[in-house]
């Protein structure tokens, strides 16, 4: 029997903030946290006021003047839940940090000057190679363990847990820090995101239509931040969730962006991660639900084809966060132990619901570009 494997904390920096009772406050208020983005007549979501000034007294050390906002969403997040979680700096621990684009600011401020001169900054490789997240986190924590980074596009932070969970039960470490960064805030972006023609247009007082089923336009906004737990073998007294069932799949691509109509990747991911599991039990989904009309419509169709006629609730944070990439995952995740812990439901507005009896077990979902699909199912720890 596979040894258990427990989150024993998680932290984020996001538009919620980074404080756990500010962040849940403002899951239980029924607003969304967009604003203007820029000169444009879109919306996108930026860090609070308190998380950013976290981020300023970041810069203002010396050895991350010149990173990028990705680094340090993910610094400050690690930093926050290594205390949580009770490690040390110089513990022996690994690291997995991931981001779907990476130093995405400092990337395009660097090609600028770049195209201007003709010549490139001295630190612009080494500052913006996607390895620097994990490798940044590690210097910063004197960790001893591996750093790893990687992109597998809106998905990365949880196939980082997935990462973590093979390190520990293969016996190659004991304590793994996993999670995704993402800070993509850039009118590049913005513009990619419109050229898809996924982007909200919505003046409506929430622009991200997210689980409407019913739309007719897409809706999905974007949204900055970072996340990361802290796994560790078995139940420790600080333990806030189990692992008790993980998935993951890839279908095969129709074109660079899309999922099948039934979502084939979720249905097999969600089956892996209920192995042995009564899919009756699972009282919550979490759903990737990005805003898009086929992204929501075909992950619902998976829902439904594995849950048959007892569904879940289903729930999603992007109407009020946005779409953090590579930082979604984790942040679901957060959601979720939020939930669990305080035996509370948070929806989607104006899609009807109702509050369960209990929140013990909870499925999150993530996908990328091209199907590569993770579920995992959390449940409250057995003490």
């Amino acid at each position: 029997m596979p040894e258990t494997i427990s989150i024993t904390a998680i932290e984020s920096i996001s538009p919620l903030g980074y404080n756990r009772g500010q962040i849940w406050q403002n899951y239980l208020k029924p607003v969304h946290h967009f604003s203007q983005f820029g000169e444009t007549d879109s919306v996108a979501a930026y860090l609070d006021v308190s998380s950013k000034k976290r981020i300023e007294a970041l810069k203002s050390e010396p050895h991350f003047k010149n990173v990028d906002d990705s680094v340090l969403y993910a610094v400050a997040a690690s930093r926050l839940a290594v205390a949580s979680a009770g490690w040390e700096k110089g513990d022996l621990f690994g690291i997995n940090i991931g981001s779907s684009r990476g130093a995405t600011k400092l990337f395009e401020d660097n090609h600028k000057d770049f195209i201007a001169s003709g010549t490139a900054r001295t630190l612009s490789s080494p500052t913006t190679t996607l390895g620097n997240i994990s490798s940044w986190v590690a210097h910063d924590l004197q960790s001893q363990g591996p750093e790893i980074s990687h992109s597998i596009t809106c998905s990365t932070a949880l196939h980082a847990l997935l990462n973590g969970i093979a390190w520990l039960r293969a016996g190659m470490s004991n304590k793994f820090l996993v999670g995704g960064s993402e800070a993509p805030l850039t009118d590049f972006t913005l513009a990619q995101m419109k050229a898809l023609k996924i982007y909200s247009t919505s003046k409506d007082e929430f622009p991200s239509k997210t689980l409407h089923l019913d739309k007719t336009q897409n809706s999905m906004i974007l949204g900055e931040g970072a996340s990361v737990c802290c796994l560790e073998i078995g139940t420790p007294e600080n333990a806030i969730a189990e692992i008790s069932g993980f998935g993951y799949a890839t279908e095969m691509l129709q074109h660079s962006i899309s999922i099948s109509t039934e979502a084939d990747c979720f249905q097999k991911s969600m089956k892996m991660a209920l192995e042995g599991t009564d899919s009756n039990s699972v009282d919550v989904i979490v759903m990737h639900a990005p805003g898009t009309i086929k992204g929501d419509r075909s992950e619902v169709n998976a829902i439904q084809k594995i849950f048959a006629g007892n569904l879940p609730l289903l729930t999603t944070n992007k109407w009020k966060i946005g779409h953090t990439f590579g930082a979604s995952g984790m942040l679901s995740v957060e959601m979720a132990i939020m939930m669990m812990q305080n035996q509370m439901f948070i929806g989607v507005p104006n899609v009807s619901r109702t509050q369960p009896a209990k929140i013990q077990k909870v499925l999150i979902n993530s996908v990328g570009f091209g199907g590569n699909a993770v579920s995992i199912l959390l449940t409250l720890p057995k003490k």
